[in-house]
C-alpha cells in the first residue's frame, strides 16, 4: 500500500501514538492482574506487587538517560529499539514459568517503556510540520492519558476473559504492530543529529540511586517501617545532591544544569508534575469511593472510570488545535483552572448528587488535564531544538511518572487517613465521603499552586529582557 505524502504525517502520528499508549498502558494495566497472580504463583502479596515495582523503577531511574542516548545515537534508531525491546519483553512475561521470571521481564519491559515515553514525544518536530505541532502534542498528551486510565478496565477484562497472560500477549502484539509501523513510517535521524559525545555514566548511576529510592519509598509506603522510609528519603535526597554537583563539573554531563534553569522549562516541570499526582488521585481514589461510598458494582465502577480517558480523547486534539491558535500561555491557564475547578468541584458534588456529581467533576478534571498538558508539552518541546530534544522529552516523561507515582501513594494516604474520621470541610463523621473531600481538598490547593507557579513563570519571562536568551537555555549547544 502506498502512502501519499499528504497524509504521511497522520500516519506518522498513528505509530507515535502507539508508541505512547504501550508505556502508559504497561503502567496501570497489570495492577488488576496481582490477586490472580498471588494465586497462580502461591506467592504473598509483598512478593507480587514487584511485577508492578519493577516496571515503575525501569521507567523512572531510565527515562532521562534514555532521552539522552537518543540525542546521541539519533532518536529514530533507539526509539525502534525501545519498541523492540518492549514487545520481546511483553512476550516473555506472557510465557513466565515463575514470579521470578515475570518480575525479570517487567523490569525489561520497564528499560523499552523509558526508551518509548522519552523520545516519542522528542520525534514531533521531525514527523509533522511545524504548524501542526500543537495539535501533534496534544494528541500524544491524549494517548498518554487514556493509557494510563484505561489500563485497569482493559486489564481487568483480559483478566476475566482469557486470564492473567493475556495481559502480556495484547501488549506484546500492540507493540510488534508499533514495531513495523515505526520502521516503515518514522523519518529517518538528521545526518548531525548523532554526536561523538561521551555518555555520562557516573551521572545515570546517581540519579538511578536517587530517583530508585524515591520511587521505592512512595510504592512501598504502606509495608515499610518509619526507619526504612526515612532511609530510602535520605538516599533519595544525597542522590539528587550529589547528581547536581558531578553534573555541575563533568564535561559531557547527562543533564545540563542551565537547561534546568530555564524558567519556562522548570515551571512547566513543577506544574506537569503536581497535575499528574492530582490525575492519579482520580485513578487511585475513584474506584473505592464509587463502589465503597457510592454501591456501585466492579462493571459500573469501570464504566463511570471509563468517562476520564472519554474526555481526555474528546478534548486532547482540538486542545492541541487551539493551542496551534492562540498559542500555549493561555491555553495552559485555562487548563490549570479546570483542574482546579473541578478538584473543588470533586470535593462537593459527588456528596450532593451521587454519581452523575462524581461523572461532571471527573469530567472537568480531565478535560482540563487535556488542555494544560497539551499546551505545556507544545510549549516546552517547540523550544528545545538541535541537540537537546531528547533529553528534553525526557524530563517531560521523569516529571509525569513522579506526578503518578506521588499521587498513587500520598493520595492514597490522604483517602484513608479521611476514611478513618478526620472531620474535614464541615463533614462530622469519617468513612470515604470524607476521605474524598480530605483528597480532593488537597489536590484543590494543589491545582492553585500550580496556576500560580505557571503565571509566575510567564510573567517572569515576559518581564525580563532577558527572557530570550533565557529561552536559548535550551536549544543551544555548547
Amino acid at each position: 500500500m502506498t502512502i501519499s505524502i499528504n497524509r504521511l504525517p497522520r500516519w506518522r502520528l498513528v505509530a507515535l501514538s502507539l508508541a505512547m499508549l504501550l508505556p502508559s498502558l504497561g503502567t496501570s494495566i497489570a495492577n488488576v492482574a496481582l490477586p490472580s497472580l498471588a494465586t497462580s504463583f502461591a506467592a504473598p502479596f509483598q512478593d507480587v506487587q514487584w511485577v508492578v515495582i519493577a516496571y515503575l523503577l525501569a521507567v523512572t531511574t531510565l527515562i532521562v538517560s534514555a532521552g539522552r542516548l537518543g540525542d546521541m545515537l539519533g532518536r529514530r534508531r533507539l526509539l525502534l529499539v525501545g519498541i523492540g525491546l518492549f514487545a520481546v519483553a511483553s512476550a516473555g512475561c506472557a510465557l513466565a514459568p515463575n514470579l521470578g521470571a515475570l518480575i525479570a521481564g517487567r523490569a525489561i519491559q520497564g528499560v523499552g517503556a523509558a526508551i518509548m515515553m522519552a523520545l516519542t514525544v522528542a520525534l514531533v518536530a521531525d514527523a509533522v510540520p511545524k504548524e501542526r505541532t500543537g495539535s501533534a502534542v496534544g494528541l500524544l498528551g491524549t494517548v498518554s492519558a487514556v493509557g494510563t486510565a484505561l489500563g485497569p478496565s482493559l486489564g481487568g477484562g483480559l483478566l476475566a476473559w482469557f486470564g492473567w497472560p493475556a495481559v502480556f500477549v495484547v501488549m506484546a502484539g500492540t507493540g510488534a504492530i508499533t514495531l513495523v509501523l515505526g520502521v516503515l513510517l518514522l523519518p529517518a535521524d538528521r545526518p548531525g543529529s548523532r554526536r561523538p559525545a561521551s555518555f555520562d555514566v557516573v551521572g545515570t548511576m546517581l540519579l538511578a540511586i536517587s530517583l530508585g529510592a524515591y520511587a521505592l519509598a512512595t510504592s512501598l509506603s504502606a509495608v515499610l517501617s518509619g526507619l526504612s522510609m526515612t532511609l530510602l528519603a535520605g538516599l533519595a535526597a544525597l542522590g539528587l545532591l550529589a547528581f547536581v554537583t558531578h553534573e555541575r563539573r563533568t564535561p559531557s554531563p547527562l543533564i545540563r544544569m542551565d537547561l534546568l534553569r530555564n524558567r519556562a522549562l522548570n515551571t512547566g516541570l513543577v506544574t506537569l508534575a503536581l497535575v499528574s499526582t492530582i490525575l492519579m488521585a482520580t485513578l487511585v481514589v475513584g474506584p473505592f469511593y464509587l463502589s465503597a461510598v457510592l454501591g456501585l458494582s466492579p462493571v459500573h465502577t469501570g464504566l463511570v472510570m471509563s468517562i476520564g480517558p472519554a474526555v481526555a480523547a474528546l478534548v486532547g486534539v482540538p486542545a492541541g488545535r487551539l493551542v496551534d491558535r492562540v498559542g500555549p500561555p493561555t491555553v495552559t491557564i485555562v487548563g490549570l483552572l479546570g483542574v482546579a475547578v473541578g478538584s473543588l468541584l470533586m470535593t462537593l458534588l459527588p456528596g450532593w448528587f451521587g454519581v452523575g456529581g462524581y461523572v461532571g467533576a471527573l469530567a472537568v478534571i480531565t478535560g482540563g488535564y487535556a488542555l494544560f498538558q497539551a499546551a505545556n508539552n507544545t510549549a516546552i518541546m517547540t523550544a528545545a531544538t538541535g541537540e537537546l530534544r531528547g533529553v528534553t522529552s525526557a524530563l517531560l516523561g521523569l516529571s509525569r511518572n513522579l506526578g503518578l507515582i506521588t499521587g498513587a501513594s500520598a493520595m492514597g494516604a490522604l483517602f484513608a487517613l479521611g476514611s478513618r474520621g478526620v472531620a474535614i470541610l464541615g463533614l462530622q463523621s469519617g468513612g470515604g465521603e470524607a476521605g474524598m473531600r480530605l483528597t480532593f481538598a488537597v489536590a484543590t490547593a494543589g491545582a492553585v499552586f500550580a496556576i500560580l507557579v505557571a503565571a509566575w513563570g510567564m510573567r517572569r519571562a515576559r518581564s525580563s529582557p532577558q527572557a530570550a536568551a533565557d529561552q536559548m537555555a535550551i536549544t543551544r549547544v555548547e
